[in-house]
């Protein structure tokens, strides 16, 4: 055996950067979904002389673990009324859904150990300030309010808002930093599926690119679910595994970002863009408004 002397010694090679694991959807056989919706219906009586309308019309879908879920449709759509539906908000008409197994009507409570929600206008007492609203949560929860606390100060960091900002009322933070708030507050129970409503509709670029951003980490960080509605079509590209259109209550198509801008390139002969995904099969813009006579917060 010919040993070298004195050969300096090589440092180790670095071990490249782990990507966080990607799932996108639909769940292969023999995985329990994240999320199953199948043949979910939902309808509103609007006047004793008028038909119900139908917000949510017969949607089914399938989302797997891990995956940012987009659902888009323009504003009395039905796509804020399915996420009521799922968060056990509004009771279903017809089908039913499953939060990893657990049905949403006869396990609502486990159910609701797994999902929070943020919608695009968070509801607080406007007088108390971040600390003092986020500590009733927690406590509504069985938490520590020392730990609470310190987590809330951890996420609000990573969003950009400095712990000083704690104990000013509510009413006086903007309402980008209100969204921001209640993210934290959503995160605190450390949700398996995290419902966003809009979280970014009407923030500044800066507060709007900070939320995306931490979108991100909690799917790479905390192998949640997230299901996003969104108006912002270049945010669903950013953000979104798969997306879902839907209009009129029914889901109209659904893929990855890639997958319908080849869709609509290949057969109608559109630009490769989410624009032109969203023209071909509503017909309409993200900002019109279908039925005047749907619930004015149905979007």
């Amino acid at each position: 055996m010919i040993e070298v002397m004195n050969e300096p010694k090589r440092a180790p090679a670095p071990m490249p950067a782990r990507e966080p694991v990607r799932r996108v959807g639909p769940p292969p056989a023999g995985e329990l979904p994240a999320l199953l919706i199948e043949h979910a219906t939902k309808r509103f009586v609007v006047g004793r002389k008028k038909k119900p309308v139908v917000a949510v019309n017969d949607v089914s879908v399938s989302i797997r673990r891990g995956e940012i879920y987009g659902i888009l449709g323009a504003n009395g759509s039905g796509k804020s009324t399915l996420i009521r539906l799922v968060s056990t908000l509004l009771t279903l008409d017809g089908g039913r859904v499953e939060v990893f197994g657990h049905d949403i009507e006869r396990e609502e409570m486990a159910v609701k150990q797994l999902i929070n929600r943020v919608s695009v206008d968070a509801a607080f007492f406007k007088k108390l300030s971040p600390h003092e609203n986020l500590a009733y949560a927690a406590r509504l929860y069985g938490m520590d309010a020392k730990l609470a606390r310190r987590q809330v100060v951890e996420i609000l960091g990573r969003l950009g808002v400095g712990e000083k900002r704690l104990d000013r009322p509510v009413e006086q933070m903007s309402r980008g930093m209100q969204q921001k708030v209640a993210i934290a507050r959503a995160l605190l129970t450390s949700p398996t599926i995290l419902l966003l409503d809009e979280p970014t509709t009407g923030l500044d670029p800066r507060s709007k690119l900070d939320v995306q951003t931490f979108i991100e980490e909690v799917r790479d960080t905390h192998d949640a679910t997230i299901v996003l509605t969104t108006h912002d079509l270049a945010e669903a590209e950013r953000l979104c595994d798969r997306i879902a259109l839907i209009n009129d209550g029914r889901v109209v198509a659904e893929g990855t970002p890639d997958e319908l801008k080849t869709l609509v390139a290949r057969d109608y002969g559109k630009e490769p863009t989410l624009d032109a995904v969203f023209m071909t099969f509503t017909g309409r813009s993200l900002d019109d408004d279908v039925d005047e006579a749907k619930e004015d917060d149905d979007e």
